[in-house]
This record gives structure tokens, C-alpha cells and sequence, in this order.
């Protein structure tokens, strides 16, 4: 074992991984939050499209200290352009779901993403479909059935979307990585939130209608801006200090914390339904992620 693994295995590692992880959840929880109080003013394209306002000052801002900005580049420029409708996409549905259907049905749906992701990847990036994948599949989809119940003839109007929003996740994350074997992460992010700005003017936009925030909602917009930015920059720093396995349990402590704000400050119920679907979407995907963590063991 090389020094570099050793190290990002010692308990510190992964208390460290731990404590960026415990700021993604409360990051991507406060942008629920946040995405619910704004929807009442803007429709879901407006949000994005002053969040991304916010996420290019932020990233011009922090490139620019750290002297990063010279590594944006048009090399990659139709992945970032794929990626970016996928992202656009799956967090429209999201801000959608979450106003119209209970937090936690929301982020259970959206835990599906890597299952989706895993087979997304076997056509952008030539990873094999194995037995283990398909049973994480299979265990994954009786989820989603057990929290949606489409026997009972009656879906939330926030099923569907908050189903489809993981689907426009996983197709996001697949293109991140093909881009993250030749872009830099400054490079990703300023495309990112351009891109989603340019999606978000248009797609608000085209009826000639752009409601402008009033002076309460812009503390929210900001919040949503910064708040996804953090959250998808402790998650990729807890991913470098420690494995998958350690980090995804952590992230999934979104859900019980969704759960209680949903009860506390919107009055919503906790389903039984809810609780077990996301138990059979979390064992799947952490019963994936202990097979890979062994096969590249075997193979190292």
C-alpha cells in the first residue's frame, strides 16, 4: 500500500472527511430551504438563473486569488455543454419537486443518482455492467417503487420530477468526470454556473417575463448560489480524504435531517413508505460501493 492510501485511511483522515461531509448536508439542506422560499416570488428558471449570477461572482472571485483563472479553456467546450443541460435540467425538476411534494420523498428520489450514474457510465465512459451493478439496480428500483406506490393510482405532482431530477444528476456527474480527466475543477465551475446562467435567461426569459427579486428574496438567492457552490466543494474534498464507503453514510444523513425541517417548519409527514424505500436506496448504493472498493483492492 503506497503512503498516500495509508495516509488517507488514519482515523484523522477520516474525521476530516467526515466534518466536510456533515457542511455538504447542512449546504445542500439550506439550499431546500432556501430553493422553497424564493419559489412563492420566482418560478424554478428565475432561481437558476439568479443563482448562477451568484455562482459566477463566486468563482471569478475565488479563481481569481488563487490565481486560477488562466486554466478556463474551450477544449472540452461541447462536454461542458452536454453536461451543463443535464445539470440544468435535473436541478429545475429538483427546485420544482421541493416545492410541491415533501422534502424527504424529494431527496430519497434523488439518492437514486448513482444508480442512474452507474449506468449512464457504461456508454459515456466504457464501465462494465457487472452482476453486483444489476442487483444494485434492481434493489434501487424497488425503492423508488415503495416511496412513489405507483399502484395506488394516486402520484404526488412532485414524484416524476424528483425521480427525473436524479436522472439529470447522474448524467451531469458521468460528463464531470470525463471532463475532470483533462479540465480543472476552476475550469468546470465557471462553465458551470455560465452556462447555467445563459440556460437560465433564456429559459426565463422567452415569454418576455423576468421577475427580479424583491429585496427579502435576495439574501435567499445568495444562499442558494453559495450554498450549492459549498456543497459540491466539501463533498469533493471529503471524497480526497477518504473512500466512498466512509463518505456516502455521512451524506445520507441527509435524509433524517430533510425529514425533521420538513415536520418542524412545513408540517409534513414522514411516511413510513418514505423510510423504507430510502433504506433499500441507500443499501444499494453502499452495497455498490463496498464491491467496487474490493475489486480495485484485488486489482491493486
Amino acid at each position: 500500500m503506497s503512503t498516500h492510501a495509508a495516509l488517507s485511511e488514519t482515523p484523522v483522515q477520516t474525521l476530516k472527511a467526515a466534518a466536510w461531509m456533515i457542511g455538504a448536508v447542512f449546504a445542500f439542506s439550506s439550499m431546500a430551504v432556501a430553493g422553497r422560499a424564493v419559489s412563492f416570488e420566482l418560478d424554478t428558471f428565475e432561481i437558476m438563473m439568479f443563482r448562477s449570477f451568484v455562482g459566477i461572482a463566486i468563482v471569478l472571485a475565488v479563481g481569481s486569488a488563487a490565481g486560477t483563472l488562466g486554466q478556463i479553456s474551450t477544449r472540452s467546450f461541447h462536454i461542458h455543454v452536454i453536461r451543463n443541460i443535464s445539470h440544468f435540467t435535473g436541478q429545475n425538476l429538483w427546485f420544482f419537486a421541493i416545492t410541491v411534494a415533501p422534502l424527504a420523498q424529494v431527496f430519497a428520489l434523488e439518492f437514486t443518482m448513482p444508480i442512474w450514474a452507474m449506468f449512464l457510465a457504461i456508454f459515456v465512459l466504457g464501465e462494465a455492467l457487472t452482476r453486483v451493478r444489476l442487483a444494485v439496480a434492481a434493489i434501487g428500483i424497488t425503492g423508488i417503487m415503495v416511496i412513489t406506490q405507483p399502484w395506488s393510482g394516486s402520484l404526488g405532482a412532485g414524484v416524476a420530477p424528483a425521480a427525473l431530477s436524479a436522472i439529470g444528476f447522474a448524467g451531469s456527474a458521468v460528463f464531470t468526470r470525463l471532463l475532470t480527466r483533462t479540465e480543472s475543477i476552476t475550469c468546470i465551475l465557471f462553465w458551470l454556473t455560465a452556462m447555467q446562467a445563459l440556460l437560465g435567461i433564456i429559459c426565463a426569459g422567452y415569454d418576455g417575463d423576468i421577475a427580479l427579486p424583491s429585496a427579502e428574496s435576495w439574501p435567499w438567492i445568495a444562499l442558494i448560489g453559495a450554498a450549492g457552490l459549498l456543497a459540491h466543494f466539501c463533498l469533493t474534498t471529503a471524497l480526497s480524504l477518504a473512500p466512498a464507503a466512509v463518505v456516502v453514510p455521512v451524506d445520507f444523513s441527509r435524509m433524517p435531517l430533510i425529514a425533521v425541517v420538513g415536520m418542524l417548519f412545513y408540517g409534513e409527514p414522514l411516511e413510513a413508505a418514505v423510510l423504507v424505500g430510502a433504506a433499500l436506496i441507500f443499501g444499494a448504493n453502499y452495497m455498490n460501493i463496498l464491491a467496487e472498493t474490493r475489486g480495485r483492492k484485488r486489482n491493486t
